[in-house]
């Protein structure tokens, strides 16, 4: 017996008007109109966008292959390929959404004219013009709007060539909204296309020359290629599966004592450096997430954490691998496959405690030159119960203090244990964390002359009491914590000048 059937096609408008709230952010739906661009052979993007309160608009041109104008109906058509279809290994599509859902999610007005072997094609998607005839079914106007003709102008004299061009921005220009934050919107799409295709946009053989107003977009690299500061980065990981090999490369980035302001405050990301730790994943070069740990961890989650902020690890996957790590329709969340994440995992343990230890350089110096050990003031003594902070007696300066002391020892000794019962350690925590930095220790910030009073003092004892040379001295101080930072002024200690 034959099932019965019924037809059950959605309504234009309802459908249309669900799509608006995929959650796109205007850089993000910029940044899948662009995508199109490039998967159409694109070398050079320009963006530009004109203020004019409710009839602001935007206009996407590319130097792609361009459209037949059936290529361009099925463009224009939602869902007009199925996300299971093979693609072509550099095609940055999957759903066949990309182009409506993005432009629905800042505008009511879209209009794409694309020009290929010499014959131009124009159609339009007008949310106001269907809403008038909710009856009228899922209707493409051919040409621009009224009036809209010369904001598409930029294909002509052009043999290939597609523009896009977003009218009616509602979900933009809402009440209160100004030019001033249009102007700091569009200043927010630059660091936000910066990042998402720093890849194709950097190098001498940069395969995309992206320009917003006419101006070049410069790439933003989260992991600072070629710094010399860089502590560490592994070399590139292979994992082959089933839909291709993934690829991982881990970075550390310099403390922020190795980077001048100006670099400390570019290399932060648009979201700064405790949001921009973690993972960046890319499909064909082209970002899809930025940060996070994409739900790994142990027992939980990890969240992102200061002491892990230098953390940045770039991992590859190839467009077969939507599925299996759940790519959305947006290109902004991407969940590893079971098979995977173990290995990411102990990856990204390794990396976010190389991190750990960079960002709490003032607490654990560096080792002296040969591997010497630094003498250090404090130490960590990890108990059942959890960690204690001590001061360490062998110091040289608390040990000139205690050998000196006489019958004040026992007196001393009660002082250091109450500062090291009294160490602050929840509100040097909060201090941390709200300021998005750890406190100024090691003289840092210091003029020269505090740091000489408080160095000769230790160097006459050490000269006085342990009876050493000048040289040995000055090597003791250079093992010696803070002052193995200051090599030039150790080197004076002992001169007659």
């Amino acid at each position: 017996m034959k099932n019965k059937t019924r037809s059950a096609p959605p309504r234009a408008m309802a459908m249309l008007e669900s799509l608006r709230g995929l959650g796109y952010s205007t850089g993000a739906a910029l940044a899948d109109i662009i995508d199109n661009s490039i998967s159409a052979g694109a070398s050079e993007v320009r963006l530009d966008s004109t203020w004019n309160g409710p009839g602001s608009r935007i206009t996407v041109l590319d130097n792609g292959r361009g459209m037949s104008d059936a290529e361009l109906e099925s463009a224009m058509r939602l869902g007009d390929k199925n996300p299971l279809d093979a693609r072509s290994a550099h095609d940055l599509g999957r759903f066949g959404l990309g182009l409506k859902t993005a432009s629905f999610s800042q505008c009511r007005r879209l209009t794409v004219a694309s020009i290929k072997d010499g014959a131009t094609s124009c159609l339009r998607w007008d949310l106001d013009e269907l809403a008038a005839d909710p009856d009228g079914g899922w209707l493409l106007f051919e040409g621009p709007v009224q009036g809209s003709k010369p904001h598409i102008a930029g294909l002509k004299g052009k043999k290939a060539g597609t523009v896009v061009l977003w009218e009616q921005m509602d979900r933009v220009v809402t009440t209160g909204f100004t030019s001033n934050d249009f102007h700091d919107l569009i200043d927010t799409v630059e660091s936000h296309l910066a990042m998402v295709f720093h890849r194709l946009l950097q190098g001498p053989r940069a395969k995309l020359k992206l320009l917003l107003n006419g101006r070049a977009v410069a790439p933003w690299d989260p992991f600072m290629t070629g710094h010399p500061a860089k502590p560490w980065t592994s070399p590139p990981t292979n994992h082959p599966t089933d839909y291709g090999t993934v690829t991982v490369q881990a970075h550390v980035l310099p403390h922020r004592d190795k980077l001048t302001a100006i670099e400390f405050e570019a290399n932060a990301g648009p979201a700064g450096w405790t949001a921009q730790q973690g993972f960046y994943v890319y499909r064909n070069e082209r970002l899809l997430v930025a940060g996070g740990w994409l739900g790994l961890g142990n027992s939980r989650a990890w969240n992102r954490e200061e002491a892990h902020r230098l953390a940045r690890i770039r991992l590859d996957i190839p467009n077969t691998a939507d599925a299996d790590w759940k790519i959305d329709v947006r290109k902004s969340t991407a969940r590893p496959p079971v098979s995977l994440r173990l290995w990411l995992t102990l990856l990204a343990e390794n990396t976010r405690e190389r991190a750990r230890r960079v960002f709490a350089y003032r607490g654990t110096p560096a080792p002296a030159k040969g591997n010497i050990p630094i003498e250090q003031a404090w130490r960590v003594d990890r108990i059942k119960a959890g960690v204690r902070y001590r001061i360490e007696e062998s110091h040289p300066s608390v040990a000139a203090v205690l050998e000196n002391a006489g019958t004040l020892v026992p007196l001393i000794k009660s002082m250091l244990r109450v500062i090291e019962e009294t160490v602050p350690v929840q509100r040097i925590w909060l201090d941390t964390a709200e300021n998005k930095e750890t406190p100024r220790t090691g003289f840092d910030g210091e003029p020269n002359a505090a740091v000489i009073e408080v160095a000769t003092v230790l160097f006459q004892d050490l000269i006085e009491r342990k009876s050493l040379s000048v040289e040995e001295a000055r090597k003791s101080m250079s093992r010696t914590e803070p002052f193995q930072k200051y090599p030039a002024l150790i080197a004076k200690l002992g001169s007659k000048k």
